[in-house]
């Protein structure tokens, strides 16, 4: 039996396949501050034999929470003397350049917890300055009467060069074991040093929450008996192992919401869709990503808190190319000051959750308007819900300011709330090159179902999917990923008259440290497999593109291959090629894969219903467009392979309803997942 759970901001889901390849899944509710407790609590409802557990992967949001909330450690920065200020200065371009109340982003450590030493190398790693260890002394015993609880040490060069961290490091530990410290190389290894210098601090600063929690975690299930390996979700779309993710936390930055993003890549391979936008509605944030090829995009051009009037805070480790918006099923509406309906950014979140929680919650939300017009059944609730007071709420505090009833009060909700959504999916495709047509929709979370329809038909999308159990499609995506490690180094080399040898030495180099990385996870070298890519740019340009390449070594017969694959992802990404210009590379990227043994996923079996027995009900929904229509409540445990519904139609699980629109067919398939024709 595999295990993967998730913690999600208002559930902690799991799902389990047993030896025959049967999936299994449950929720239960997120439990803030202590999220193991949510994760032990979904354990226990499944009655699991500890025993007969293979292995559990975990995904959580500890790293991101701690990070928005400012609950972090008190963190003390060594830098090299005169690049103090760094992290203050930041980088001059900004996203509103008409905003003149802009201020830049605060910075994670303040000025007098940032420390110089007189250090040097220049940017071939050659030694102008030798490091004075007096100097780290001094700033070790500013920091212990200041109450620091974890350090950053980032050096100018040290990318190329981290002989002077690693001197510093060692004598932290020395001179203070118990302290917790990050060196920036161990972080990042590419040029930018504002960049390198946020990733480290940042890092240092989720450290102490992260081992606590990946410590308390792991406690607990080693007391239930579950003692197999154990792994943790990374950014990057792959898995660590609880270890190497107390060493650089910061690469859980995205833990779960990645894990979902692969899953649809791997799902679309399995459906013979290698062109998929994945979407993922949860109940504080709607999430989509593009997949192209069947491959999962990743970027070290990630920024939290980023906004279109905000920079952000840059966290230069491989994440999966995401767009992430605050509109989720708790995803709160309300009368801005000119008088417009908005939904979101804000959330009501799991406590107090929205109006129909009955938990304390007052303001109407996202979940609340789908009651309002049938998209949601209360009986679906694993709480008695009090219609009256849902649409109490949405008539006083939305319906009554515009003059409009609760059922068109609660239909805006869900129009500004898609449109949001709608946008979010632009990013990643139109925006982006992409036309969607050329694409199938897989949405997941609670809420991706019940939007991704109207989304789509928006976009012309021909297809959505619906995978079986979406609700915790997420934790299904973790069981289907390997150990991943990504290793990025700073390599400047022009590819006209390029130095074959020298760049064929660095690939091995950095293999070589990947077979060694692997097997200290305990992966034979049999089971790694490597992915090639490279940072490249026109010569004379700043910024790069990130360009997959073949494992081939470089030589005089492929040259040309890599640089047309580099003037094909350019074009993607801005439109135009210069098939003139000379072409250069600035950072070699090496993702290494430890393969994880999966057990193959069943088809479903027919279950003993026709399809009018799979009919739990008829109710009034209300629809975009056609209004008020009787529509068919279709029950998805019953529901087997090769049943096909005309819309309108509701198919209802036990967390989520997926709504297929007039004018739509929905099939099931045989594993079980719903396939929507949006044009029939």
């Amino acid at each position: 039996m595999r295990i993967a759970t998730d913690i999600g901001g208002t559930f902690t889901d799991i799902v389990y396949i047993d030896g025959e390849g049967a999936i299994h899944v449950n929720k239960s509710h997120t439990t803030p501050p202590n999220f193991e407790q949510g994760v032990m609590d979904v354990i226990a409802k499944c009655n699991i034999d500890p025993a007969a557990v293979k292995d559990l992967t975990h995904g959580t949001t500890v790293v991101i929470n701690a990070l928005t909330e400012r609950k972090g450690a008190k963190t003390g920065l060594i830098t090299t003397r005169g690049f103090r200020d760094i992290l203050e200065i930041g980088r001059g371009n900004r996203p509103d350049l008409f905003n003149f109340n802009f201020k830049k982003p605060e910075p994670f450590v303040p000025r007098y917890l940032r420390l110089e030493v007189s250090e040097r190398m220049d940017y071939l790693g050659n030694e102008h300055e030798p490091l004075n260890e007096d100097d780290v002394r001094a700033c070790l015993e500013t920091f212990r009467k200041e109450g620091v609880e974890a350090i950053a040490v980032v050096y100018l060069h040290a990318y190329v060069n981290p002989a002077h961290e690693i001197r510093t490091k060692e004598l932290i530990h020395q001179l203070w074991p118990e302290v917790m410290v990050t060196a920036s190389h161990e972080v990042s290894k590419e040029w930018r040093e504002y960049e390198r210098e946020s990733t480290a601090v940042l890092n240092s600063y989720v450290m102490p929450t992260a081992k606590a929690y990946v410590d308390r975690l792991y406690q607990e299930l080693e007391k239930t008996g579950i003692t197999c390996p154990k792994y943790i979700m990374q950014s990057n779309g792959g898995t660590t192992t609880f270890e190497k993710a107390k060493e650089t936390p910061i690469n859980m930055v995205e833990s779960g919401p990645v894990a979902g993003i692969y899953g649809a890549a791997m799902l679309g391979k399995m459906l013979g869709e290698d062109k998929v936008i994945a979407f993922d509605i949860g109940g504080t944030t709607a999430k989509c990503s593009l997949v192209d090829g069947g491959e999962v995009k990743t970027t070290t051009e990630y920024k939290i808190e980023k906004t279109d009037r905000w920079p952000g805070y840059p966290i230069k480790v491989p994440v999966v190319d995401i767009v992430e918006i605050g509109n989720g099923g708790g995803s709160i509406a309300w009368v801005d000051s000119t008088h417009s309906l908005r939904v979101g950014p804000q959330s009501a979140g799991a406590l107090p959750g929205p109006v129909a929680y009955g938990k304390g919650g007052t303001q109407p939300t996202t979940t609340d308007a789908n009651l309002v017009i049938g998209r949601l059944s209360p009986k679906n609730f694993d709480m008695d819900v009090d219609m009256d007071k849902v649409r109490s709420a949405i008539q006083e505090q939305i319906g009554n300011p515009f003059g409009l009833n609760a059922e068109d009060a609660a239909l805006g909700i869900i129009r500004v709330a898609n449109s949001n959504m709608l946008n979010a999916l632009k990013l990643v495709s139109v925006r982006k090159g992409y036309d969607p047509r050329d694409f199938a929709l897989v949405a997941f979370g609670g809420g991706g179902p019940m939007h991704a329809a109207a989304l789509a038909k928006e976009l012309n999308i021909r297809k959505v999917i619906v995978p079986n159990a979406a609700s915790v499609f997420s934790a299904w995506g973790m069981l289907m990923t390997d150990l991943r490690s990504d290793d990025i180094q700073t390599f400047f080399a022009p590819l006209t008259n390029p130095d074959y040898d020298a760049i064929n030495a660095q690939w091995r180099k950095l293999e070589a440290k990947a077979l060694e990385d692997n097997a200290a996870k305990g992966v034979k070298a049999s089971d790694v497999y490597f992915a090639h890519y490279l940072d490249m740019r026109y010569q004379g340009q700043d910024h790069t593109v990130k360009v997959r390449v073949p494992n081939d070594d470089l030589s005089p017969e492929n040259l040309g291959q890599f640089i047309e694959a580099f003037h094909k992802e350019h074009f993607q990404n801005y439109s135009f090629r210069l098939d003139d210009s000379p072409v250069e590379i600035v950072n070699m990227h090496l993702a290494s894969f430890g393969r994880i043994a999966k057990t193959p996923i069943k088809e479903i079996p027919t279950q003993p219903y026709s399809l009018e027995e799979c009919i739990k009900e008829v109710r009034p929904v209300i629809f975009e467009g056609t209004g008020k229509a009787d529509t068919k409540i279709y029950d998805r445990e019953k529901l087997s392979p090769g049943m096909t519904m005309e819309g309108p139609v509701i198919i209802e699980e036990v967390s989520a309803s997926t709504v297929v629109y007039p004018g739509m067919r929905a099939s099931i398939d045989a594993y079980g997942d719903i396939i929507i024709e949006t044009e029939v």
